[in-house]
């Protein structure tokens, strides 16, 4: 009798607790349906989550789950007294969903905070019950594309600047020095040399069509920063011409894969569902159907993976040979931890490779900008020299 009492005050707590809960979310879902305009920006709303303090939430989320606490209280140890108001409310809202029974993954991705390759690899931590290595995972992802986007900035800030200062000057020396030196030299009743009558047509164009090509400079630099789908586009195309650049991007793309792909395996989950989960961190790129597809075929058909892999991926024919070597020495998780080391030895000497060849690229340009500009600006003064003095009788 008194078992059956404390059961029937158990289930009572838990239904006025559930009931809390949803009257607590129904408050919220209400609050911010009628004052989100006033206290949020819609700029704020969809801001994502910083990538830096991301690092910082992975490392340290990775050393308390290795440590056994569990994750809402690593998220709340982390998140107590933490600087930023946007990481606390962020944080704060993944532990009250992960406290009410949610996965992990689900709890990051419902703040729309996170990006699907977070909340991919996230998931592949959960379902593989190594949550403490997939946030190790995305700490190494996300510090490696932080040192490859540094790099990129120092190979190209500063020369870009110099080329961007270099065409205002040739532009301001095309609308103001070459039309004084062509007024004086009618002025002097003198005709223009061949070279010099050149610069003088060039200078008419740009007097015309300067404002277009100023505001069509900013206006692409401005797309490609802020339009993904213009950024995608170019980025798409820079890879069908530029070798290096397809291979930097293509080992990044497979070295996320596969680091899902070999967690996920390696702790018990059938290859289909591993790879359908790690094929998540990829969407948004032509990889990503690949993969779904490989995957399916593989299921539906009994083909081998490899052989799904080789036929219907973009993936390097080193992926198929290694993962058929696995299949058939029944060494699957090893080829794929070999083929993580190999990708992410070659991604670290693509990146410095592709770094070094920006540089010499954008140096290059801002060489041949300079050259433009002497002959462009101050060519004409050279020339003009003789023309004045034979002009003048001397």
């Amino acid at each position: 009798m008194s078992t059956a009492k404390k059961e029937i005050k158990v289930s009572a707590a838990q239904a006025a607790l559930a009931a809390r809960i949803e009257e607590k979310n129904r408050a919220t879902s209400s609050h911010h349906g009628t004052e989100k305009k006033a206290l949020f920006s819609s700029s704020e709303k969809k801001s994502k989550f910083p990538t830096k303090e991301l690092i910082k939430l992975s490392r340290g989320m990775g050393s308390m789950l290795r440590a056994n606490i569990n994750t809402a209280d690593a998220i709340k140890y982390y998140s107590s007294g933490h600087p930023s108001v946007v990481v606390r409310k962020t944080l704060a809202t993944v532990r009250e969903q992960i406290e009410t029974g949610l996965p992990a993954y689900a709890a990051f991705e419902k703040t729309e905070k996170f990006d699907d390759k977070f909340i991919s690899l996230v998931r592949a931590g959960c379902d593989s019950g190594q949550l403490s290595k997939a946030f190790e995972s995305i700490a190494k992802t996300l510090k490696k594309e932080a040192e490859f986007k540094s790099k990129m900035r120092k190979a190209t800030l500063m020369p870009s600047i110099i080329i961007f200062a270099l065409v205002l000057l040739f532009i301001g020396a095309q609308l103001q020095i070459i039309p004084q030196i062509e007024k004086i030299l009618d002025d002097m009743k003198q005709e223009p040399d061949a070279v010099s009558g050149f610069l003088f047509k060039m200078s008419h164009v740009t007097q015309k069509i300067w404002l277009l090509l100023v505001g069509g400079m900013v206006g692409s630099v401005s797309a490609f920063m802020f339009i993904e789908k213009v950024r995608n586009a170019v980025t798409f195309f820079m890879m069908s011409k530029w070798r290096l650049l397809k291979k930097l991007i293509m080992g990044m793309r497979q070295l996320l894969f596969l680091g899902s792909l070999e967690m996920l395996h390696s702790n018990g989950i059938n290859l289909s569902r591993a790879v359908e989960i790690s094929a998540e961190s990829l969407k948004g790129t032509p990889m990503y159907s690949e993969l779904i597809q490989a995957g399916l075929r593989y299921v539906e058909t009994g083909l081998p993976f490899s052989e799904a892999i080789r036929k219907f991926t973009s993936c390097d024919p080193q992926v198929s040979h290694l993962i058929a070597i696995g299949e058939r020495s029944s060494s699957l998780g090893e080829q794929l931890h070999l083929l993580n080391e190999m990708y992410e030895e070659d991604v670290d000497q693509i990146v410095q490779q592709f770094a070094a060849t920006v540089n010499l690229v954008v140096m290059m340009i801002a060489a041949l900008l300079i050259t433009a500009v002497f002959i462009g600006a101050f060519l004409p003064i050279f020339l003009m020299g003789p023309k004045m003095m034979s002009g003048s009788g001397m």
